[in-house]
């Protein structure tokens, strides 16, 4: 099972030093990285375990101006690797990663004691007692990235509690939160992020959210190398075709198509390290918005955003106003505006049915314990409540429609080809119908009788369309051209003309059946173009002649 681990700790402790020594690759990729000897955006590299395992290590900035991108790459990850400088011991950023990690469920890890050959026994003894006291029932290891040091045994450790661990979500819809995003010769725009749930591979067609444009994958790459398919939990690079660079930014997420809906409301269970203020910046993913908390009791709160993010029950997200103050479990990624504590209570327990309303994906509830209770229809789950209040708003919307035409598009939504079928209606072509309702003139019958009384041999222009349907349909006139219309005994009148020249001469002309009618050669024109549409005639040449079941069309 593909795992992640991410680095952690105060700044100048060695994460990056140590995650080199580890993997043989320096993740410090920016020059001015290099320039000053402090990470300051994300970087990654592949970590070979004697086991055979494969971890992707993920190493954060320590600096505490960089703590954001600290949360961005720690989300999605399995296990962490705390690093603490035996020397210094604890410090605040120390304190503040290992207090984000938790937040976001990380409960598993190492702790890697660096510069341990730059310091005395004692020393050495005091901060292991504090690395223990830290994180309880962490393995502690004294390392020396110089020397090389306890550098098996932090392996070893990294191996012993990764095993057994399964990257959570996994089984879900395919969900990529991306942490960075930049151009390649010859490729293209390359996106990269931990792949939280699903696969992708070669071909995949997937979402922009929250922006909703449609992508199709070109190439994956995991750490460099090429892969048919990249599993949940690896580091991912997707190759983007048609994609110009600034139309990604990290933030975005990408998402099997329809799977989830970006929202600007979390419901969410908070755990608080400080007061929560009514205004924070909201990390969940890899993108940081602001946001409204809206208190719901003591232990829930709302999360009114100011962009939407893509969320799924049981996703972590951390709260910060200058320092971390807290966090939440999302109990309801697409909440109705009204928070109530009842309703998260029942949802925190497991009552799933009895929170959701609109369709959601169903593999988003098996976080939560899944959804009895629920309607299920395709890959959706929703309440039976909320199918009777769509019928009903539908039905309502069908008895206010246009009596001539007494129908309304269905839903525009991803779970509309499933759903609806459950609904009772009549789908006829692109719209949905009372089953057996039928058009009636209603208030268009002044309409139609004036309309009748103009038409005859000569089109009409009708300005209403679907009047002019509707009269059709019954028999009340026939449209020729594009908007214009003659009477029904004149069509006939010109009809019974072209069969009869047709059996006695073979064929008519433009010409010859515009003075058999004695009409323009325009009518003559729309006439003989409908009858073509009717399949009465086809063209040979200039002339008409009869198709083979012509003369017993009606």
């Amino acid at each position: 099972m593909p795992l992640t681990v991410g680095t952690a700790g105060h700044i100048d402790h060695g994460k990056t030093t140590l995650v080199e020594a580890l993997t043989g690759k320096n993740t410090d990729r920016l020059p001015q990285e290099r320039e000053r000897g402090i990470s300051i955006d994300l970087g990654y590299a592949p970590l070979e375990l004697p086991d055979g395992t494969r971890l992707s290590v993920v190493d954060v900035p320590g600096h505490e101006r960089f703590v954001r991108t600290m949360v961005a790459g720690a989300t999605g990850i399995d296990l962490f690797l705390l690093v603490v400088d035996a020397a210094e011991g604890a410090r605040p950023q120390t304190h503040e990663h290992l207090a984000i990690l938790r937040l976001l469920g990380v409960d598993r890890g190492v702790v890697a004691l660096t510069k341990s050959d730059l310091v005395d026994d004692e020393t050495l003894e005091l901060a292991r007692e504090e690395a223990v006291e830290l994180v309880p029932g962490a393995p502690v290891v004294a390392v020396s990235a110089r020397t090389g040091a306890g550098l098996d045994e932090l392996r070893a450790a990294l191996g012993e509690v990764a095993r057994g661990l399964v990257h959570e979500g996994s089984d879900g819809p395919t969900r990529l939160h991306v942490d960075r995003v930049f151009t390649l010769r010859g490729i293209g725009t390359v996106a990269t992020g931990t792949l939280w749930s699903g696969a992708i591979g070669e071909g995949d067609e997937l979402r922009v959210a929250p922006g909703g444009r449609t992508v199709r994958v070109r190439s994956v790459q995991v750490h460099d190398r090429a892969v048919e398919r990249a599993e949940a939990g690896q580091r991912v690079a997707v190759a983007l075709p048609g994609v110009e660079r600034r139309e990604l930014r990290r933030g975005d997420a990408l998402t099997a198509p329809g799977a989830y809906t970006p929202s600007y409301r979390l419901d969410v269970a908070l755990e608080e390290l400080a007061e929560i203020p009514s205004r924070v910046q909201v990390h969940h993913g890899t993108a940081e918005i602001s946001a409204h908390v809206v208190r719901v009791g003591e232990r829930w709160a709302q999360l009114r955003l100011r962009a939407p993010v893509v969320a799924a029950r049981g996703d972590r997200v951390v709260l910060r106003a200058g320092t971390t103050v807290g966090g939440g479990l999302v109990l309801d990624p697409v909440p109705p505006r009204h928070a109530s504590a009842g309703r998260m209570e029942l949802v925190e327990r497991g009552d799933v049915a009895a929170t959701v309303s609109s369709p959601v994906p169903a593999e988003s509830l098996r976080r939560l314990g899944g959804a009895d209770g629920l309607v299920h229809a395709g890959g959706w789950a929703f309440s039976q409540e909320w199918l009777d209040g769509l019928r009903a708003e539908l039905e309502e919307r069908i008895r206010n429609a246009d009596p001539l035409d007494p129908g309304v598009p269905p839903p525009a939504e991803p779970w509309a080809a499933d759903v609806v079928p459950l609904l009772g209606l009549e789908r006829r072509g692109a719209k949905l119908y009372l089953p057996g309702s039928a058009g009636e003139l209603g208030t268009h019958a002044e309409a139609a009788t004036a309309l009748e009384r103009t038409l005859g041999l000569e089109p009409v222009k009708v300005e209403d369309a679907v009047l002019a349907r509707f009269l059709e349909e019954q028999g009340r006139l026939v449209r020729v051209g594009d908007g214009y219309a003659v009477s029904t005994a004149a069509y006939e009148q010109a009809r019974a003309a072209l069969v009869a020249e047709c059996e006695a001469s073979g064929s008519v002309t433009l010409a010859r059946f515009r003075d058999l009618l004695g009409v323009g050669r325009r009518t003559a024109q729309l006439l003989l173009e409908r009858f073509d549409a009717d399949g009465l005639t086809r063209r040979a040449g200039d002339a008409r002649v009869l198709r083979r079941r012509g003369t017993i069309a009606p």
